[in-house]
């Protein structure tokens, strides 16, 4: 208990999966959240939780490709808890596609959520951080910004980028006490992966995965915990591959 107790967090995509996992957890350990999604039915269950809890946080609709909406969440973080420690890149959503069913529609919106949002938010946040003087990013990438997976162009593209862009803005932001690093989780069970899993892609995964089970929210989530707390105060820049083995191989 008390790993993030004084700080104040913005965590996109938290209205379920790995995202609720991580709201959920950081309040817990004593941050204030501001949890951020498109689905506010299920982002206000998340925030009731917490604050059932007795923990505090605060639910805010947010799309996350949006310009407008990434400079609201950010003053209304402000407003409600005075500044911002630590911004969770977490919302993102996937697309199979390969070069001959290639949709420009659909690889634009994968690029505006997954890398676009990411890099909107950093913008939004640091001028914040700056003025704490210190502060913790973590873009929440894929292995498929590592290595390669079938049918996933657009979602490799851009987790590839995130992981890019990470360590460009870590060594930018250095200076000013800002950390920035990228997680790269390998197969979670979690809604967004649902429809594959039901799919039959389950044995799959199960078979890439050395480790006997596939991923959890919590595994995630707890590695994020880390990079958000004083603990990683010496890690930027980083990758942190949080996937069973997978990439191991």
């Amino acid at each position: 208990m008390g790993r993030l107790s004084g700080k104040v967090a913005v965590i996109t995509g938290a209205a379920m999966g790995q995202g609720e996992t991580e709201a959920k957890l950081f309040a817990k350990e004593g941050a204030k959240v501001v949890a951020t999604d498109l689905h506010e039915a299920e982002l206000q269950k998340v925030v009731d939780e917490i604050i059932g809890n007795d923990g505090q946080a605060i639910a805010i609709k947010h799309n996350v490709a949006s310009d407008d909406d990434w400079r609201r969440v950010i003053d209304k973080a402000v407003e409600s808890f005075g500044k911002v420690d630590v911004l969770v890149n977490n919302a993102g959503i996937s697309s199979d596609m390969n070069l001959e069913n290639f949709d420009i529609d659909e690889w634009n919106k994968v690029l505006n959520v997954n890398l676009t949002g990411c890099m909107l938010g950093m913008k939004y946040v640091v001028p914040e951080m700056k003025k704490v003087g210190a502060g913790s990013i973590i873009n929440i990438s894929s292995i498929a910004g590592i290595v390669a997976l079938n049918y996933t162009n657009g979602y490799t593209a851009a987790k590839g980028a995130l992981r890019a862009l990470s360590k460009a803005s870590a060594i930018e932001l250095a200076q000013d006490s800002i950390r920035v690093n990228s997680i790269h989780p390998g197969i979670i069970v979690t809604p967004m992966l649902q429809e594959a899993m039901e799919s039959g892609a389950q044995q799959m995964f199960e078979a890439g995965t050395p480790l006997p089970r596939l991923g959890k929210p919590e595994d995630i989530a707890y590695g994020v915990l880390y990079l958000a707390s004083d603990e990683s105060a010496f890690v930027t820049g980083t990758e942190l591959i949080i996937d069973g083995g997978w990439t191991a191989r």
